[in-house]
């Protein structure tokens, strides 16, 4: 679907940003990669990588606040990957509005600049923590989330189409636990709020191929969820430093001790496949009968998919695995 198409990556300096246009450039002959950050830095240290210095990619500084500039960078455009948030739970709850402007006002603007440039198709990347939120962050991604969908609406049949792809925590991502407790291991001790809570977890390849496979298959207005493994805190900190001793803090705020992503709610509008669930619209837009893509056992009242139910939990072994293919990545 991508050859010889021009796509735009918002937040493409990051890790998932990073790791999408080297799979692009890896399987595919994109006419153009476009990449769009607000920090020249980053763009300079990964367009001055031959990784990414390829005479197809583009880069574009600008921020998804800026309607005008999302709009000229998405002339000629044909896809969107919208990766481009503010993420940190802690720096939510202490400065959100700053989060409310990059993550809802945001998503808009992406929304009505995709629109008016004639772009075929948006994915925008969400999160575990928009289920349910208890947290600013979680609650930006929600109404983000809700702003994907609905701008079906707005763009028409044979418009722009919108789509979502939620997924859990992904491994060694700039912030997560990984890097840190690998930092505190050469300390000797590990701070870990609760060793009791599990959360989803996926690498940030699986998040990069599962957000093109959806942007293969979706017609619009769909929620895109991957099965992937969950683990305990306690068993992450046993597998990267078996030896360190365990300072538990106890939950920050905006933290739940378990994650979903798909609650009971929405499990009525929820299709379960092999490998994945479909959160069809509320109100769909178009009809899903006789699409294979879509079709899938529906999943009954009253389920949901959590990080403490799901019945793929990941062995000590495995994250030890896991964590031995982070530290052997080069891309970040």
């Amino acid at each position: 679907m991508l050859e010889g198409k021009t796509i735009l990556i918002t937040g493409g300096t990051g890790s998932f940003g990073k790791r999408c246009c080297h799979e692009l450039l890896k399987y595919g002959t994109p006419a153009k990669i476009i990449i769009l950050s607000r920090d020249e830095l980053k763009q300079y240290d990964m367009a001055t990588n031959p990784a990414f210095s390829g005479k197809n990619i583009r880069y574009f500084i600008g921020d998804v606040r800026d309607k005008e500039r999302l709009a000229r960078a998405m002339t000629d455009v044909d896809y969107v990957i919208h990766a481009a948030a503010l993420k940190q739970v802690p720096a939510a709850e202490y400065n959100p509005h700053e989060f409310i402007k990059t993550n809802i006002n945001g998503a808009m603007n992406v929304v009505d600049a995709a629109i008016a440039t004639g772009v075929k198709k948006v994915i925008a990347l969400s999160t575990d923590k928009a289920v349910n939120p208890i947290n600013l962050y979680g609650a930006t991604k929600l109404c983000s989330d809700k702003v994907f969908i609905s701008a079906n609406n707005y763009s028409g049949k044979g418009g722009t189409r919108f789509s979502v792809v939620r997924y859990g925590n992904v491994i060694g991502s700039r912030g997560s636990v990984i890097p840190l407790f690998l930092k505190q291991k050469e300390e000797g001790t590990l701070t870990i709020t609760k060793p009791e809570m599990t959360r989803f977890v996926i690498t940030v390849g699986a998040g990069v191929n599962f957000a093109l496979r959806s942007l293969n298959d979706m017609v619009g207005g769909e929620i895109f969820i991957p099965k992937i493994p969950s683990c305990s805190l306690g068993d992450l900190a046993k597998a990267v430093a078996p030896e360190a001793k365990i300072n538990v803090i106890g939950l920050r705020p905006g933290e739940k001790l378990h994650e979903a992503m798909v609650p009971e709610d929405e499990a009525r509008q929820t299709t379960e496949q092999k490998d994945r669930f479909i959160i069809h619209p509320s109100q769909p837009y178009w009809n899903y009968t006789g699409d294979k893509v879509h079709q899938g056992k529906q999943c009954p009242t009253g389920f949901s998919y959590s990080s403490e139910t799901n019945p793929d939990q990941l062995s000590i072994e495995q994250i030890k695995d896991l964590v031995r293919r982070y530290q052997e990545q080069t891309l970040d």
